[in-house]
């Protein structure tokens, strides 16, 4: 199959996007599938090798395309999009586009279908309700105005009648978009996932009587994460650290979360700072505990299925975790992880403590999620994918 993935982001991109990307290409390309990635250039100088970013090695069947884009951010995106649509409708060898973003896909389906090959859209959420949402949960966002909500809520109703294959990241995304638009075929859910690796030694972070228990946490710092609920947590959690793997020093979150750590828990947060995505897994390995406290917004609900929690499951650490319907759509309470009322700092509290009081109880917590995540790896994405490609290109809609 020639698949061809269209990403409107600089490349390699060190966010969640950037990684799921490129593991996902990888591993299509890996089950004997010929793969075009097109995004846009790197902005590092000199730019970074992708395969070498993401700690994997180079794959003939992988070939990443760089659409060249004036740096104006309007001009940039109108510049993809047009790149895209020429490479999709003119120079052919495609038999099947695959895509996470709504605006490229919906400008097709706009297409006579015979002009291009067929569409399959992976949502990673019902874009308005992501647009109205975003102010109050990450930095700096602004809002979505009317036109511009409209406008993403007819773009879905497009995709979601006209794609010939849809993938959510959630089940509680695909009951939503069911819900407002009606059934449809060639639906699928296909979460995010890690590379699995056998472990020796699943359970708490071997370490000295007297040495301080680490809790970890990975990933950006935006307030929906709930890095500020683990902060907060570690008031009512003395002679505990906190271990925080992420956060750009562009962007306002590292500095408020680190002003928070040092007023309540004066010199027991530790930030690394931005980390390359081959070495987040040895950091991982440095906490006792790891914790995925996202807050009860709606996108934590029912639109998140973080790349940490596979990373976490890989990682042999004990995981607590957030008590929300899309979490539980791959943790069981008290069989893989602990979950605790979403939001809640001395719930947090009370669920680390309680896995590094059992060092037995964590250690089965630890051991079942690195079992489980065999049904999570990207190659098992790879596959669920695959499937969805392949009715696309034989079924209807």
């Amino acid at each position: 199959m020639r698949i061809s993935y269209f990403a409107d982001i600089r490349f390699p991109l060190e966010r969640a996007n950037g990684v799921q990307t490129m593991e996902t290409c990888h591993a299509l390309a890996r089950r004997g599938h010929h793969v075009r990635l097109v995004v846009r250039p790197d902005t590092a100088v000199p730019p970074r090798d992708p395969f070498a970013y993401y700690g994997l090695h180079d794959l003939p069947a992988l070939r990443i395309e760089r659409c060249p884009v004036p740096s104006w951010p309007p001009a940039r995106r109108v510049a993809y999009l047009a790149h895209a649509l020429r490479r999709i409708v003119m120079a052919g060898g495609t038999d099947v586009v695959l895509t996470r973003d709504l605006s490229l896909a919906a400008a097709l389906l706009r297409l006579p279908a015979w002009l291009h090959p067929p569409i399959v859209y992976e949502s990673h959420g019902y874009a308005p309700a992501v647009s109205g949402e975003l102010p109050a949960i990450v930095s700096g966002s602004a809002p979505g105005s009317a036109a511009k909500l409209r406008r993403l809520a007819a773009n879905e109703r497009r995709v979601w009648r006209g794609a010939r294959g849809y993938v959510t990241i959630t089940a509680a995304l695909a009951r939503e978009l069911e819900e407002r638009f009606g059934r449809r075929h060639t639906l699928a859910v296909v979460g995010d996932g890690a590379r699995f690796a056998p472990l020796a030694d699943p359970g708490l972070r071997p370490r000295a009587s007297a040495e301080t228990p680490v809790v970890g946490y990975a990933g950006h710092l935006y307030p929906w994460k709930g890095v500020d609920v683990l902060v907060r947590a570690l008031a009512h959690l003395p002679g505990v650290c906190a271990l925080v793997v992420g956060g750009l020093q562009a962007e306002p979150d590292l500095a408020r979360v680190g002003a928070l750590a040092d007023q309540v828990a004066p010199g027991r947060v530790r930030f690394t700072g931005q980390v390359d995505p081959p070495r987040v897994a040895g950091w991982l390995r440095e906490a006792d505990v790891l914790v995925l406290p996202n807050t009860p917004t709606r996108i934590s609900a029912a639109y998140t299925s973080p790349l940490k929690l596979f990373e976490y499951m890989a990682s042999g650490r004990p995981i607590v975790a957030s008590d929300l319907p899309s979490l539980r759509e791959i943790l069981r309470p008290d069989a893989n992880a602990v979950l605790v009322a979403p939001g809640d700092p001395e719930a947090l509290a009370r669920g680390v403590a309680r896995v590094l009081d059992d060092p037995v109880f964590a250690a089965t917590l630890a051991r079942q999620a690195h079992r489980d995540l065999r049904e999570y790896t990207w190659d098992k994405r790879a596959e669920r994918l695959e499937a969805v490609l392949t009715g696309a290109m034989g079924g209807a809609v």
